[in-house]
């Protein structure tokens, strides 16, 4: 790949409205936004999805762009590489910082996409032609929480995830099933429980869910085991699957019967291909995981859950979820529930300049 230049932009946007968990609210997202340009005039974009503080992993904004300037960026101009699926394995020098690593080695991908004159989702072997669009209600007040399921099966959306904790679960979900009996509903605790509350999980099997999301440690694999042994529901990991080791521990140990895939959170498109595949061999749903994220990010979500393995909406929404005006364009639209594959070569998306600028709060270019 005859690189040219790299440009490291880190933007900064307002939520609509604020995003709860029990691990705090995001009111504004930044991210890092990756330009990688060859020299025949391709650009390929990437997008670091890390958060500003380090409250989902180690990694932030900060240390992300850190790790890209100083170690990413001299290794891949040192070094070189002919395909993007290469790219993971230069940067293992670097420990751990996947969040960094993914936000250059997807822009690689856009860039080979555009460079071969094909969509993404076709260069990693996608197969579909449109995909289910889920969503995420991240409101713990269960009145406003029913109000806004309500408008989003109007849209068609196909799932709903919602955030739970032991202070109000059973109540919450008890509340939501009451009014949407047939909802596929699942639930996100964001790693808010211990075995210790065996019982509390063990309660809400009788709704049904499609799933319990990181109920324990987030970086647990052996308690989640005991629990999916003592649960019916089936335990979906996040948080503690970071690489294709840890999803092949994982199956084997029985911790789970559902993965979700972060692009950002593994380190790549390249591994999370790798892990898709050897769930779809092991029989193990998967779906892709969000991020709040920009729309950069977002596109290339849609291509990965293009794979046959991604059987389960994923948390990709359109632009308007999040955004009064995403930095993309056209922005992404849900229609009917369904997220149509771009048709254009690479992610299918251009950068919105004008509004990348508007939110853009430092810029650095280097060149090769």
């Amino acid at each position: 790949m005859d690189i040219k230049a790299v440009t490291l932009s880190i933007i900064k946007m307002p939520l609509k409205q604020p995003f709860t968990t029990h691990l705090g609210s995001v009111k504004e997202r930044e991210a890092v936004i990756v330009e990688v340009e060859d020299r025949n005039g391709f650009i390929g974009y990437g997008e670091v999805v890390a958060f500003s503080s380090p409250w989902y992993t180690e990694e932030t904004v900060q240390t992300s762009y850190h790790m890209i300037r100083d170690f990413l960026i001299p290794l891949l101009k040192e070094k070189g590489i002919n395909h993007p699926d290469q790219a993971f394995d230069l940067f293992s020098s670097v420990r751990r910082n996947l969040m960094a690593k993914a936000g250059l080695e997807t822009a690689l991908w856009d860039l080979q996409a555009k460079k071969e004159g094909i969509p993404l989702s076709k260069l990693i072997g996608g197969t579909m032609e449109a995909i289910p669009a889920g969503v995420v209600v991240g409101n713990p007040n269960l009145p406003e929480a029913l109000e806004q399921i309500e408008g989003y099966l109007e849209q068609g959306f196909k799932r709903v995830k919602v955030k739970i904790s032991p202070e109000d679960d059973h109540h919450y979900i008890s509340g939501i099933r009451k009014q949407f009996p047939d909802l596929p509903l699942m639930a996100d605790a964001n790693s808010a429980y211990s075995l210790e509350d065996v019982d509390r999980l063990k309660a809400l099997d009788e709704f049904g869910l499609l799933m319990i999301e990181q109920p324990l440690g987030f970086d647990d694999i052996v308690d989640h085991a005991t629990l999916q042994g003592r649960i019916e529901t089936p335990i979906c990991l996040d948080e503690s699957i970071v690489t294709f080791d840890d999803a092949r521990k994982a199956v084997e140990l029985g911790s789970c019967g559902v993965i979700n895939i972060k692009i950002g959170r593994v380190g790549g498109l390249g591994e999370a291909k790798r892990i898709h595949d050897y769930c779809v061999s092991k029989g193990i749903p998967v779906w892709a995981g969000g991020m709040i994220e920009f729309g950069i990010s977002r596109a290339h979500n849609i291509a990965l859950a293009s794979l046959p393995g991604f059987t389960i909406p994923g948390d990709i929404s359109g632009s308007d979820r999040y955004w009064e005006q995403d930095i993309i364009e056209p922005e992404i639209k849900v229609e009917n529930g369904m997220i149509k594959l771009p048709e254009k070569p690479g992610i299918g998306f251009e950068l919105n300049r004008k509004r990348l600028k508007e939110v853009t709060i430092f810029e650095e270019r280097f060149e090769f």
